[in-house]
């Protein structure tokens, strides 16, 4: 980057003009931080988001996917991970907060930014109060996900633990697209009469793509 003028430079440009005039590869280039001999830290910005289809390629990756491109490296991966990890708490609600599902649609905008678009299968549970405040979120299940052997009574033990009396089960689908897939037809099917014999109300179940969402409620499977 010492060809380009200090205006240029990302990290003089974010300075004299805000963050927000950056481009993506500049971005990326500030949490690189510096070049080597694959290239400066914009060649090695520009690289990464050239060979994952750009920034949002970028939240499906997982740390080894990241190394793989030449200069970048486990600990670059590090850091780009750790940025755009931050980056999704940003827009997470603050727990402290209790926020209030009323609807498929929260339920949805509360997940997704946590776990949507990822590209790892997980299965988890929202714990709800008697008025539909979030109590907490828990993952049961990481890894490759095949929802016919989560079992209810994994399920609603962490509810019963939890002190739930309601409960949104929720899972991603790595591929982006949330159809559901006759297992998880299944599933929540059996979730629902465990729920009836626990007491404890399956309130919905919202499969995540990259940034739709199926809900099980909202369609009327529910």
């Amino acid at each position: 980057m010492k060809d380009l003028s200090l205006d240029d430079r990302p990290r003089e440009k974010l300075w004299h003009h805000g963050a927000s005039a950056l481009g993506d590869n500049e971005l990326v280039a500030l949490i690189i931080a510096h070049g080597g001999r694959h290239g400066s830290a914009l060649e090695l910005a520009n690289a990464l988001l050239a060979t994952y289809d750009g920034l949002h390629g970028l939240t499906r990756c997982s740390g080894d996917d990241l190394a793989r491109v030449a200069g970048i490296g486990q600990s670059r991966a590090a850091q780009i991970l750790a940025a755009l990890e931050l980056g999704r708490r940003t827009l997470a609600q603050a727990p402290a907060e209790r926020m209030q599902l009323l609807s498929p649609n929260a339920a949805a905008l509360y997940l997704l930014p946590r776990f949507g678009g990822r590209a790892i299968e997980q299965f988890g549970l929202i714990l709800l109060d008697t008025k539909h405040r979030v109590i907490r979120t828990t993952v049961l299940v990481r890894g490759t996900l095949n929802t016919s052997h989560v079992e209810p009574r994994d399920v609603f033990r962490e509810a019963v633990l939890g002190g739930a009396t309601a409960i949104v089960a929720f899972h991603n689908h790595p591929s982006g697209d949330p159809t559901p897939s006759a297992d998880d037809i299944d599933l929540t099917r059996r979730l629902v009469s465990a729920g009836v014999l626990m007491g404890i109300d399956l309130v919905d179940h919202v499969i995540l793509g990259d940034v739709q969402y199926c809900s099980f409620k909202e369609s009327g499977r529910l």
